[in-house]
């Protein structure tokens, strides 16, 4: 009978490629960046692949990849998990916090089964075991070309979670929500940008795919963060870029407006983009045509854009942060998502919702919750919404406490505290301390700590201000 890791290794490192494939043909990707600290290894991929790629670039550390991700874009990233410094693991945690989305392949010579789930759920695309063939890693390569060609023809495809009212796949009955589905349906077919507005975890983007949902719209949902990736980057990304055009630029290739020609693409966080950024943005969507970088022809696009921000555009204008021309060209159509605490009636039914998805998931039971933890619950303010209800349910059912022992300020996060007297009770001062604890257990990252705390980066770092903490 086959072991549990071998049978991951069977599942993600099957070495027999699909009959008939060419990887090469099957995606767009053209560069790949290797890491570790092994020179043998290094040189056996980098001429193992050189056949798949047209550069190939390697690092012996995390510090030194990350040198090399600001210069140049990558198609493909290959590691090894144990790294000098950072781990492997914690390096591509990294990079997703900052919206970097580049399929993963990870190496490890430790067969360990808890090795490999830590890989998977750190964004893995794959997971070969150490010695391994060319053979195998190429065919991992492929398998890794073939899902992004089928993530481009289903970008970013997701499971949708919530129940579905009349599609729109917004959770809630209260009137601040049906008022916003009754919008949505409004604005989806006309052709207007939208800008959605709400705070972190409110779910912009769910909205965002309603509207697209209703457009009628036969292209792509194409969503992408405006302020988790670089200046330089952001550019190519959305216009492309034309071959030579800055170093690593060995090919062209095109960017997202026109990979959304005939769908709709969500400008995530636009209030973050900088404003030489606005300038080119702006004239894209009055010319609806796009010039890669370092190209010279102008290509039209038929794409709907969708913008969505956690900021006061209108006082970003006023500070100077946001052009005023603009702003009035994505503010034609807009759409405000209430916080939860402004729909705190929802919440029986979202944690109903939630718990019994995230619980299927796990493979455990469903939690109960009596009336008094639900009384307390909605007492809280919930400052990450949304996205910091499901953090709370997950966490609370991976250790297999109540719900309102996942919130800060409760009994549960107090005992853990130490708390000693009655004035260690304070609202204000068992969050205090239990955030400060996170932190320091984060090693004063706050985006891990504020992931861990089911809240905003934003959230926690406006908490720590009011506290005079400045890690």
């Amino acid at each position: 009978m086959a072991t549990p890791t071998e049978n991951l290794r069977t599942r993600f490192s099957d070495p027999a490629p699909a009959e008939g494939r060419d990887p090469q043909r099957s995606s767009r990707l053209t560069s790949v960046l290797i890491v570790d600290d092994e020179p043998g290894i290094l040189g056996f991929l980098q001429k193992g692949l050189s056949a798949n790629f047209s550069l190939v670039e390697v690092a012996a550390d995390a510090d030194a990849a990350d040198a090399l991700l600001d210069r140049c874009h990558f198609d493909l990233i290959i590691s090894d998990i144990r790294l000098p410094g950072r781990s492997g693991v914690e390096w591509v945690a990294r990079l997703r916090e900052q919206g970097r989305m580049t399929p993963v392949i990870f190496m490890t010579a430790h067969a360990e089964l808890q090795t490999a789930i830590t890989a998977l759920r750190a964004g893995a695309s794959d997971f070969l075991l150490k010695p391994f063939r060319m053979e195998q890693m190429q065919t991992a390569v492929g398998r890794c070309m073939e899902s992004q060609r089928l993530q481009r023809e289903n970008f970013l495809l997701r499971r949708q979670v919530g129940q579905v009212e009349e599609g729109s796949g917004i959770l809630g009955s209260c009137d601040l929500i049906q008022g916003v589905c009754e919008v949505i349906k409004r604005v989806a077919p006309m052709p207007s940008t939208v800008l959605i507005q709400g705070e972190s975890g409110t779910g912009k983007e769910l909205a965002a795919r309603a509207i697209h949902r209703f457009s009628g719209r036969s292209g792509s949902f194409v969503p992408i963060n405006c302020g988790a990736v670089h200046e330089e980057l952001l550019e190519s990304e959305l216009f492309g870029h034309a071959k030579g055009a800055f170093p690593g630029a060995v090919k062209a290739r095109e960017g997202l407006f026109s990979y959304a020609d005939g769908g709709t693409l969500v400008l995530e966080e636009i209030g973050e983009m900088p404003l030489t950024m606005q300038t080119r943005l702006l004239r894209v969507i009055e010319d609806r045509s796009v010039r890669p970088v370092g190209g010279n022809r102008e290509t039209p696009v038929d794409v709907r854009i969708l913008a969505a921000t956690n900021r006061d555009l209108k006082a970003e204008v006023d500070k100077g942060n946001f052009r005023q021309d603009l702003f009035y060209r994505l503010n034609v159509l807009s759409i405000r998502m209430p916080a939860l605490r402004e729909r705190i009636q929802d919440l029986p039914e979202l944690i109903d919702h939630f718990a019994g998805t995230i619980a299927a998931d796990l493979g455990v039971a469903a939690p109960r919750v009596s009336e008094s933890e639900l009384q307390r619950l909605t007492q809280y303010e919930w400052p990450g919404n949304i996205r910091e209800l499901k953090n709370v349910i997950e966490r609370c059912l991976l250790l297999n406490h109540q719900l309102t022992q996942g919130l800060p300020g409760c009994a549960g996060i107090a005992e853990a505290a130490g708390a000693g007297g009655e004035e260690d009770l304070l609202l204000e001062t068992v969050e205090r301390r239990h955030i400060l604890r996170v932190l320091d257990r984060e090693g004063g990252n706050k985006s891990a700590a504020a992931r861990l705390l089911g809240v905003s980066r934003k959230t926690l770092e406006r908490k720590c201000q009011s506290w005079g903490v400045h890690s």
